[in-house]
C-alpha cells in the first residue's frame, strides 16, 4: 500500500490493487483521514460574488463593488459618508445592502426666516355729546402697529420648501383712530335736579341743572367703572382707572381721584392699586376706605384679599396718610376669590358687607362680622360669582338688599332661579322678604326721605323670573312703599323692550322726584310721579349714573 503525506502529520493510504491487512495503528490513520476528507467535502467553497452597490450623494452617482454584506449604515461610514441630523437615507440604514441596491442620500437643513409686517390700524368713530352735531375731532392718531412673522424653511438638497408658519410677535400694537363725532339728533332739553355724573365710552361727564349742561371730565376713555363715588361735597369723585400694558402683569387697575369737578382739575393717580373696592367714608373729612387683591392668570383675573384698608386722603397730593388695615386678608370661604362688597352708611356709623351666601355689618369697635341674613349660595357656573347690592336708609337703620330664594322645583339650591327684595334692621330686630322673585339683577334702592317724611324703595323687576340671570334679561322699574306695598312699574312701557341685565343701572335724585336710567344704552330720566320719561344722552354708551346735590 502507499501512503500520502499530509500537512497536518498524518499518513493516509492512497488506493492500489490488492489491499493488504493493516495493523492497528494503521488502520486509526486511515479513519482519520476518512473523517478528515468528510469534513473537507462538506466545508462550502470560499464565496468569490462581488455586490454592486450604486450611491448618490451631494449631487453625484457612484458605484461601489462591494464583497462582504453589511447595513446601508455600516457602508456609508466605510465610505466616509458623513450625515446630518435631518438627512433623509433611501432604504432606511438598518438594510442589509444586496446587489444592484442604490442607495440615496438628500441632505435637509432646515433655516428659520423673520420678516416684520405692518398691522393697520381701525378706526372708531364715537358718538360724543360735547360736539356740535355733525362735527368731527381726532381724539386719537391712528397708527400702525408692527408684527414680527418667522417660517421654519427646509432646504433639500439645495431646493427650498414650502415655508411653514412658526411664530408670530407683536412688536408693537396697532393704535386705533378714535373720532369724536357731534351727533346729528337733537334732545329737547330736560331740567333734572341737583348734579347727575355718568360714564361714557369709558370717560366721566357730568351734567347740572339741564340736559343742556353737560360735559366731560375725562377724555382718555380708560375708567373702567368698577369704582365711582362721589364725595358728599359733590367736588371730589373716586374712581379706578385700567393699567397700560407695561402694567398688566401685576396691576389691573390703579386708584384715581378728581378733586374739584368745578375747577377742570386734572385726576391725581393715588396710591393704591388692584383695587375691587373704594368709596368715601361719610361724615370724616378726606377718609377713604378700600379692598384689594392681586393679578392671577385664570378667571375672573384676579385673587381678592377681602381685605379693608381705611386712610385719610391728601387732597392735592393724593398721598394716603395713616392708613391702617381695618379688615384684615382673608380666604377660604366660598366663592372667596371674588371679594367681599362693603357699604357705607348715610351717616358713616355702620359698615355692611355682602359675601356669596349672606350680608351683614361689621362692628366697628373690634371689627368682627355679625350676619343679618342668610341664603343659599347662587352657582353661576361662569367665572364670576354672584353679589348683591345694599341700600341703607337716610337714618341708617335699614338696609335693603336682594337675596337667593329657595327652589321652585327639583332643581339643587345653588341654581334655584327665585330672588327675592329683603330688608333687615341694621339692629338686627327684624328682616323680612318686601318683594319676592324680582330678579338677580333687581337691585333695590331706598329713596331719599321725602317732605311728607315718607321713604320709596324702587327695583328691577325680571319679566321672565326663571332666566333673570342672562345678559339679555328684560327688566321693568318698579317704585313701592318701603314695605314692597303698592308696587307700580313706572319705565318702561308695557309694549316696549326692558331694560336689560347687562345695564342694570339706576339712580334716585336727591328729592325723589325723579329716576336716572340706563335704557337702550343711553341715560334717561323719568318722571316718579307721572312716568314721563326723557332721554338725556344720544351716544349709546353711557352707564352708571349717580346723583348728588
Amino acid at each position: 500500500m502507499k501512503f500520502t503525506h499530509r500537512a497536518d502529520g498524518f499518513v493516509c493510504p492512497v488506493g492500489s490493487a490488492s489491499p493488504k491487512p493493516m495493523n492497528r495503528r494503521t488502520v486509526s490513520t486511515f479513519v482519520i483521514c476518512l473523517l478528515l476528507l468528510a469534513l473537507a467535502a462538506c466545508t462550502p467553497p470560499e464565496d468569490s460574488t462581488t455586490l454592486i452597490v450604486s450611491l448618490v450623494v451631494d449631487g453625484r452617482e457612484r458605484t461601489y463593488p462591494q464583497s462582504v454584506s453589511l447595513t446601508v449604515g455600516e457602508f456609508l461610514s466605510q465610505t466616509d459618508i458623513e450625515l446630518g441630523a435631518l438627512d433623509e437615507v433611501t432604504p432606511p440604514l438598518f438594510s442589509q445592502i444586496v446587489d444592484g441596491m442604490r442607495i440615496t442620500v438628500v441632505r435637509v437643513q432646515q433655516i428659520e426666516e423673520c420678516s416684520q409686517n405692518e398691522i393697520p390700524y381701525a378706526e372708531r368713530r364715537i358718538l360724543n355729546e360735547g360736539l356740535q352735531p355733525g362735527e368731527e375731532r381726532v381724539a386719537q392718531p391712528g397708527q400702525n402697529g408692527i408684527e414680527e412673522l418667522c417660517n421654519r424653511i427646509t432646504i433639500r438638497d439645495g431646493q427650498r420648501m414650502e415655508a411653514a408658519p412658526i411664530r408670530s410677535t407683536v412688536i408693537r400694537a396697532a393704535q386705533d383712530a378714535v373720532i369724536y363725532i357731534g351727533p346729528t339728533g337733537q334732545l329737547d332739553p330736560v331740567q333734572i335736579e341737583g348734579t347727575l355724573y355718568y360714564l361714557s365710552n369709558k370717560n366721566l361727564w357730568m351734567m347740572r341743572g339741564s340736559s343742556v349742561n353737560k360735559r366731560p371730565l375725562t377724555t382718555t376713555g380708560d375708567i373702567e367703572g368698577r369704582v365711582l363715588s362721589i364725595a358728599s361735597d359733590g367736588q371730589r369723585i373716586l374712581f379706578t382707572r385700567e393699567t397700560d400694558e407695561a402694567e398688566l402683569a401685576t396691576s389691573f387697575n390703579r386708584l384715581w381721584m378728581l378733586a374739584n369737578t368745578d375747577a377742570r382739575s386734572e385726576p391725581v393717580m393715588l396710591r393704591p392699586e388692584n383695587i375691587l373696592y373704594a368709596d368715601w367714608v361719610p361724615g370724616q373729612e378726606n377718609m377713604i376706605s378700600y379692598s384689594t387683591g392681586e393679578i392671577t392668570e385664570n378667571a375672573p383675573g384676579w385673587q381678592a384679599y377681602n381685605d379693608l384698608w381705611i386712610a385719610r386722603l391728601d387732597s392735592i397730593s393724593g398721598e394716603l396718610l395713616n392708613a391702617r388695615e381695618f379688615v384684615p386678608r382673608s380666604t377660604g370661604w366660598l366663592y372667596s376669590w371674588w371679594g367681599t362688597v362693603f357699604t357705607w352708611s348715610p351717616l358713616g356709623d355702620q359698615l355692611a358687607w355682602v359675601r356669596a351666601d349672606s350680608m351683614g355689618l361689621i362692628d366697628l369697635a373690634n371689627g368682627q362680622f355679625e350676619t343679618l341674613l342668610t341664603y343659599p349660595v347662587f352657582s353661576t357656573r361662569q367665572p364670576w360669582s354672584w353679589r348683591a347690592d345694599v341700600s341703607w336708609s337716610g337714618d341708617s337703620s335699614l338696609v335693603l338688599t336682594t337675596v337667593h330664594g329657595q327652589p321652585i322645583g327639583s332643581e339643587p339650591a345653588e341654581t334655584s332661579p327665585v330672588f327675592h327684595v329683603a330688608a333687615a334692621a341694621s339692629d338686627g330686630s327684624f328682616a323680612a322678604d318686601v318683594v319676592r322673585n324680582a330678579g338677580i339683577w333687581s337691585k333695590p334702592r331706598y329713596s331719599p326721605v321725602q317732605a311728607d317724611g315718607n321713604m320709596s324703595i324702587a327695583y328691577l323687576r325680571a319679566r321672565d323670573i326663571a332666566n333673570s340671570i342672562s345678559a339679555s334679561a328684560e327688566y321693568d322699574l318698579v317704585v313701592a312703599d318701603s314695605d314692597g306695598s303698592n308696587a307700580r312699574v313706572i319705565y318702561p312701557p308695557p309694549d316696549q323692550p326692558g331694560l336689560t341685565a347687562d345695564k342694570p343701572f339706576f339712580a334716585w335724585s336727591p328729592t325723589g322726584r325723579q329716576i336716572a336710567l340706563i335704557y337702550g344704552g343711553n341715560l334717561w330720566v323719568v318722571d316718579v310721579q307721572s312716568g314721563i320719561a326723557h332721554a338725556l344722552t344720544l351716544d349709546r354708551a353711557a352707564s352708571n349714573p349717580i346723583w348728588t346735590q
